[in-house]
Order: structure tokens, then sequence, then C-alpha cells
């Protein structure tokens, strides 16, 4: 039954460090002068690394807490403490990237206050798995308290970002994460993972002005603008291939798991991903570019389907072989991307792609194991390693057309 739901489908961090002014290089290039406006069309400003960061971080929350109630509701008791330890480690990370900015204080009192939403978000779930609906609305109740206290948090640290504001962007992250839980609750697996996507997308509304403000703030330590395309740009990369490796993951774990219905949400959540990185390409490149992304794109899904197929039935040919067509893909995705631009070497990209293969492929093999913990820590391990793809890329794409990403910022 597994071999057969899936041969049927379609298919630390370093997020952390970015924030120091310290990482502002990347494998494309670097950064221009100090003061908010780069001298030349860059997405590696000290400005577009903090936006990129916070945004990959807070994606990453919303993504490891459903996996957490999403376990929890079903009842895979491992699995649901190897995602609230991952989660976990994410606010750590999180109240790490506050620190970095405002001390050690400031991380220290950040982190229990993040924690608690968490605590809160918990309360619902469980309320929600026990039919309490007395439960339901005290946590709900807490929920909604709490975007006070968060954002008189914020407001105090930084001037620049009114305590009204923040507590109503929370609260539309409790809310649309809330609609997760409820989705997952009455199995309506496609509904969650919209849901879930729709959540994820929704940080960006809360780490786009929290890095504006911050740079509004401290100007001198975070030159250049975050807003501007090319910052953009490196953001959008990032946030959806690392949305990619997490999709995969949650793929192969409900397919090594027999859970059908699931396994067909979350494939069909991944190719939605996989057609908004076409578009995203397609953006840059235009529409003939977009159509032959996307069905180069799908074909490495397809072979990690063949992989899991494998690992699943204990077929070690099977493994073997897709393998090895993965391996090839690598140098066929590096051929593209050379072609539609230049400067980006095919050697250097294909090896990028078969680490970001080896980082899932480690993903797989701790799933198939029944190692939930390891499972985790590892896709964290892949989707950090999407940055090393995101960002060479991003900053390729703005050298290649400056003069175009130079106007926008004008």
């Amino acid at each position: 039954m597994l071999k057969a739901t899936v041969v049927k489908s379609v298919c630390a961090l370093a997020a952390v460090a970015m924030l120091s002014t310290a990482c502002t290089k990347s494998m494309a290039g670097h950064m221009s002068g100090g003061g908010n406006v780069p001298a030349v069309a860059t997405a590696t400003t000290p400005a577009a690394t903090l936006r990129t960061a916070l945004n990959a971080l807070l994606g990453e929350h919303v993504i490891l807490a459903a996996a957490a109630t999403g376990a929890a509701l079903d009842g895979r008791d491992a699995e649901f403490k190897a995602a609230a330890s991952a989660l976990d480690a994410n606010s750590v990370d999180i109240a790490k990237a506050i620190g970095s900015v405002y001390g050690a204080e400031a991380e220290q009192a950040f982190l229990p206050l993040w924690r608690r939403h968490i605590g809160f978000a918990v309360d619902y779930t469980v309320g929600v798995a026990t039919k309490d609906a007395a439960k339901q609305q005290r946590a709900v109740d807490d929920l909604v308290a709490y975007t006070q206290d968060f954002g008189a948090f914020l407001a105090s640290a930084n001037p620049n970002l009114p305590k009204s504001v923040v507590a109503d962007l929370v609260k539309h992250h409790v809310v649309t994460l809330k609609a997760v839980i409820d989705a997952q609750a009455s199995r309506d697996y496609a509904r969650a993972y919209a849901a879930e996507r729709t959540a994820t997308a929704h940080m960006k509304m809360i780490a786009d002005p929290l890095a504006q403000a911050i740079v509004k703030q401290f100007p001198d330590k975070f030159g250049g603008d975050p807003l501007t395309a090319p910052a953009g740009l490196r953001t959008t990369l990032n946030v959806a291939l690392r949305e990619h490796a997490y999709l995969a993951a949650a793929a192969t774990n409900a397919a090594l798991g027999g859970r059908d219905a699931e396994f067909k949400a979350a494939a069909a959540a991944l190719d939605g991903n996989s057609v908004d990185i076409a578009k995203a390409i397609g953006s840059v490149y235009g529409a003939d570019a977009e159509q032959a992304f996307l069905p180069l794109w799908r074909r490495h899904i397809g072979f990690f389907v063949d992989y899991t197929v494998g690992v699943a039935t204990h077929d070690r040919a099977k493994q073997d072989q897709a393998v090895s067509d993965l391996v090839g893909y690598t140098q066929d995705f590096g051929a593209f991307l050379n072609s539609a631009s230049p400067t980006l070497p095919k050697s250097v990209v294909a090896d990028l792609v078969k680490h970001h293969v080896l980082t899932l492929k480690d993903v797989v093999d701790a799933q198939a194991a029944k190692d939930p913990a390891k499972a985790f820590a590892a896709v964290r391990t892949a989707a950090g390693h999407m940055q090393m793809i995101a960002d060479p890329l991003a900053e390729t794409i703005v050298k290649q057309f400056s003069d175009r990403f130079t106007a926008s910022a004008k």
C-alpha cells in the first residue's frame, strides 16, 4: 500500500549568525559600503541579511509548530516530542537573534515570553483533542492577551514598533496557526497544509516590519534598506527553498508512516511550493524559463519518491537507482542555471544541489529508521542548507539584471 501511495504521487542554524554584521559576505559577492543606500544593486547588505534571517526563523517556527500539533493530535508521541524539541531550538535561535541586536538581557527576557504563546497553543491543541470547549476558549483568551504583552515588549525595545500594530500582527499569527490546528483535528489534511502555507507566508508581515524597524533604529549597524527589490528576492528564494525542504520531509514522513491522505496533501502542498519557485524564476527570466524550470524541478522530487519507495520496501537496487538519478540530476540542474546565468558555474550549482540531495536523504533515512529526533535535526540542517543555494542565486540575478534592480531601488 505504501509503495502504491508513493508511486502515485505527483511527486546549528546559519540564519542566526547572519544577523551579525561580520557575516555579510555571501558566495556570490560582498556588500557595498555603509549607509542606507547601496552604491550598486546587491542583495548582500546587512539590512537584507537581517530581513532574510528573520523571515527564515519565523517561517520555520510555524512549520515546526504545525508538525508538533499534527503529531500530537494523531497520537504520535515520539514524533511530537521530537518536533516540540526542534520547535524549542528554533525559539532559542529567535531569542539569540533578538539578543544579537538588543543584548543578553533582552534575549533572556524574550525567550520565556516567546515560549508562552507556544504553551498556549499546546493548551488549545489539548482542548481540541479532548473536545474540551472551555479549555479551548481559555487558550484562545490567553493567546489574545499574549499579543498585547508581546506588542508591549517589542515597543519597549524599539520605538518604531507601535504596540497596537505588533499586537495585531501577532494576533493574525495566532489566528492562522489556530486554523492549522483545527484542520488537523478534523483530519482535513488538504486544508491543514493549505493553512500551514498561509500561516508561514503571514510571518513575512511580522519579519519585514521588524527588520525595517531595527534598521531604522540601528542604521550604522545594519547598512542598506531591507525593503529593496534585491533584498526581497533574496528573502523570497530563501523562504521558498526552505519550505521546499520541510514540505518534502512532511511528505516522505507521511508516506513512510502509511498515512495516505496526509501524504497526498503534503505532496500537493509541495507541488504548490514548486510552482511558486518556478514563478519566482519566471519573474526574472520570463515565461519560457518558468515553463522549462518547473518540470526540471519536479524531476528531483520524483526521484526522491523513488528513493522513499526503495527505503520503505527494503529494495536496495531501487534506492541505488534513485540516488544515481539524483546525482545525475544535479548536473542537469547546474546546466540549466548556468544557461540562464553564465556567472553561475555549472559545477558549483551541481555541487550545491548534490548537498541538498544528501541532506534530504538523511531526513528520509532517519524517518525510515523511526528516529524522529534525528529526522527533525536533519530537516533543520537540510532547510538551513538551502541558504547556500538561495543567496548566491539571488545575488547572481541581481548582478545579471543590475539596471533593473538598481532602478527599482530609486
